[in-house]
């Protein structure tokens, strides 16, 4: 119990830094992962290439890598962020890759003559999207981007390599200065497990209302 009351107060302010870098970079790779797959669907082919490699290449790398080399590599080339913004680029250009692929999926997913029919009536390309397209699509996304979000939240351990003083990073020096480190870890792995299981509930139920909508 001592160790818990000594580290309660870093483990409050790492559980918030947490979950505000997963709740952020989940909000900007959202609207990245949206626009990437529209373009990924654009008929124009520049464009289309451009997401495509944007993808590979931030599917095909791993999340470390590219939150060192955006905090370490970047300033080399005149570009200086903090740790925190660091990891919120990092984790938000990586979660922006995955999440394009799902909602890809979902688009693909609404027949096609449904485009067909509202473009033939005059319906502008928006309004096709806000009133057919995505109603349609949200059922088919929402279990795999809840899935992303709730991995993203246990991505953001990794902002601790810039010095980030998340929940992993506060488990790293309560436990370097007590030498408690089984305890300190257990600890901080039980915490994740409790968001991440809300986040998992609270997915279920949004999933229920959707189908009873439809």
């Amino acid at each position: 119990m001592d160790l818990i009351s000594r580290a309660l107060p870093l483990l409050i302010r790492g559980l918030g830094i947490t979950v505000a870098l997963g709740v952020v970079s989940f909000a900007i790779g959202s609207v990245l992962g949206f626009l990437i797959a529209l373009a990924r669907l654009s008929g124009a082919r520049p464009v289309r290439f451009a997401a495509v490699t944007y993808v590979s290449v931030f599917r095909g790398t791993p999340l470390l890598v590219q939150i060192l080399l955006i905090y370490f590599g970047l300033p080399q080339i005149g570009i200086r962020l903090e740790p925190i913004p660091s990891a919120i680029l990092a984790l938000s250009l990586h979660a922006g890759a995955y999440l394009s692929e799902n909602f890809r999926s979902g688009f693909l997913a609404v027949d096609k003559g449904q485009w067909e029919a509202a473009f033939s009536i005059g319906m502008a390309y928006r309004r096709v999207l806000q009133r057919i397209i995505l109603p349609q699509a949200i059922r088919v996304v929402l279990p795999p981007v809840g899935s992303r979000f709730i991995s993203l939240m246990k991505d953001t351990s990794l902002a601790s390599v810039v010095t980030v003083v998340e929940l992993t990073r506060v488990a790293e020096q309560v436990g370097s200065a007590t030498f408690r480190y089984m305890e300190m870890f257990v600890i901080v792995a039980l915490i994740y497990w409790v968001v991440n299981t809300i986040l998992q509930i609270g997915q279920e139920v949004l999933e229920r209302r959707l189908g009873r909508a439809y």
